[in-house]
């Protein structure tokens, strides 16, 4: 089943009453929306107690969680001990999730910074190993590693990059970040068959149960000559990408993603417009 929902918080959300994230699936439940990215990218600090509390939740409102690690995570570092750090951190954001009742943690993969893509590629894949087997040391294995694809130019995670790295094992779900890719690429995402080009190398490179279940964060973002620069809302005209093509792609190939909307401020508005979209396209079918 396609599912859509925001990362985060809302301006919306908070005006609600929605100041701590309890309160947050009830609402997006009343909203029509059925998912939510809990957010550690400043570090992992909700409690394990806190978090099955938050898992309770969104249980009985129908939203499935992920949660987002911490932003600082290096996997791709030259020091042994930040890459380490990271190992870390990714098992605590893994503690948090299955607490939550989450299935699926989104990772950044890192920089270049002084590396060669391809030297930076060989730290985050060891790094990557090292944290699958941390998970699977804490029987915390059935808690699936998302690599994001990233937006600014010197960042690792290109398209190719994050699928290569999830081919370390079948349990790592790319993270496909729409406007992340449409950034780093100048704009290059504009049409149907722009995303059926996305969509075809994660089915030629990971296979279809991933192609057809992968993760994803949606929103439109300015760039510049560096790529990223800040996220926007739907308002936006300039920047893109827009979702109704990929919302036709996703329904002509019955496909079942879940898309997390990372709009500035209107993410959960945003995401019903996104889910209202696919509907649309959908034809009346079954949203399944």
């Amino acid at each position: 089943m396609v599912k859509f929902g925001p990362a985060g918080t809302s301006d919306h959300m908070k005006a609600l009453g929605a100041k701590k994230s309890l309160f947050v699936p009830k609402i997006l439940h009343e909203m029509g929306l059925d998912a939510f990215e809990y957010q550690c990218g400043n570090g992992v600090v909700i409690s394990l107690p806190a978090a099955e509390a938050l898992g309770e939740e969104c249980k009985t409102w129908g939203v499935a969680p992920s949660v987002h690690a911490p932003y600082y995570i290096s996997m791709s570092s030259v020091e042994e001990e930040k890459r380490q750090n990271s190992v870390d951190y990714i098992l605590k954001t893994a503690r948090v999730a299955k607490a939550m009742g989450a299935e699926r943690i989104v990772v950044h993969t890192g920089s270049c910074a002084k590396l060669s893509r391809e030297e930076a590629m060989v730290f985050a894949a060891d790094t990557l190993k090292k944290a699958l087997a941390a998970l699977d040391e804490e029987n915390l294995g059935s808690v699936c590693i998302c690599p994001e694809t990233m937006g600014k130019i010197n960042q690792l995670g290109t398209l190719e990059e994050v699928l290569e790295l999830c081919k370390i094992d079948e349990r790592l779900i790319p993270c496909i970040d729409f406007g992340h890719l449409n950034a780093r690429t100048f704009g290059s995402i504009r049409t149907k068959e722009d995303y059926a080009a996305i969509l075809d190398a994660v089915k030629n490179e990971l296979g279809e149960t991933r192609a057809a279940n992968f993760h994803s964060h949606f929103s439109k973002i300015e760039y510049t000559a560096g790529g990223e620069k800040r996220h926007l809302t739907f308002e936006d005209t300039v920047f893109g990408p827009d979702f109704e093509p990929l919302a036709e792609l996703i329904a002509e190939r019955n496909l079942s993603p879940r898309f997390i909307c990372e709009s500035s401020g209107t993410m959960d508005t945003d995401a019903l417009l996104m889910k209202q979209c696919y509907l649309a396209k959908c034809g009346g079918r079954k949203h399944d």
